[in-house]
């Protein structure tokens, strides 16, 4: 039986992941600041409000709704018009309200949800978990109860996390990956002495997906995914470096 997708707002991001995320799953995006994370979570919630009819929640731990009504604007879009609607609803909060919140029977975010028929999540950040507790596993139980929840209100959830590490050194992901569906990576490139953003989708899990790693920028209107990075390896280590065919071709031309 196909998986059901659900676009997730961005034309290439859903090329690389065979359609966008699966309903109902829950989804990790990580990168360094200024990587376009929260951009991400606004397309995403915003193609679900104006292209299906989907109503959205986007919580907050630390910036206040003003700011991210500013943010948003920048890119075209009206979240104080999509919540006078009914169609979004944002939630600043901290994390052990939100837990406990989606674990209360009837709780007032269950029946948020409920009363406007919430279908897409975006979460930001899944970072500040971190500060709750230093043992890994029960970190790792708070997450997964988190995403447990949202599964069974039957939201689709977008969740962000921060790197602090701006170029490359992948061995600082988080352990979050192993609670969640898809895992996509963001990070700044330096090539030839200028900085490039780069995504990458690590994981999804009972589905196939791209494993190029692509350019992206952020425009007006949200994030535009762009070419691969060809001829180049080590792009995510942080050390990239021309792999040995394109440097052949650079040294002695290409084969006639």
């Amino acid at each position: 039986m196909p998986l059901t997708r659900i676009a997730t707002g961005i034309e290439g991001l859903d090329r690389m992941t065979g359609g966008g995320f699966v309903e109902r799953s829950a989804n990790l995006v990580e990168g360094a600041p200024g990587t376009g994370k929260t951009t991400l979570g606004l397309q995403f919630l915003i193609k679900g409000i104006e292209e299906r009819g989907e109503a959205g929640l986007y919580v907050t731990f630390e910036e206040f709704p003003a700011q991210l009504y500013n943010d948003a604007a920048r890119m075209g879009w009206d979240l104080r018009k999509y919540e006078a609607e009914g169609r979004l609803r944002i939630r600043f909060t901290t994390p052990m309200e939100l837990l406990q919140s989606l674990e209360e029977i009837d709780g007032d975010l269950e029946r948020e949800i409920e009363e406007f028929c919430i279908k897409r999540v975006v979460v930001d950040s899944l970072s500040h978990f971190e500060f709750l507790t230093d043992d890994s596993f029960q970190l790792r139980d708070m997450e997964f109860r988190l995403v447990s929840a949202f599964k069974r209100e039957g939201c689709t959830a977008v969740f962000l996390r921060e790197n602090g590490n701006l170029l490359g050194d992948t061995n600082s992901i988080s352990r979050s990956p192993f609670v969640v569906d898809s895992f996509i990576v963001l990070r700044y490139v330096e090539l030839e002495s200028a900085v490039s953003k780069a995504m990458l989708v690590l994981k999804m899990r009972g589905s196939k997906h791209a494993t190029d790693i692509r350019r992206y920028r952020i425009a007006d209107g949200g994030i535009v995914i762009e070419e691969k990075f060809d001829g180049q390896e080590g792009i995510l280590g942080g050390a990239p470096r021309k792999n040995r065919a394109q440097a052949f071709v650079e040294a002695f031309g290409r084969k006639r």
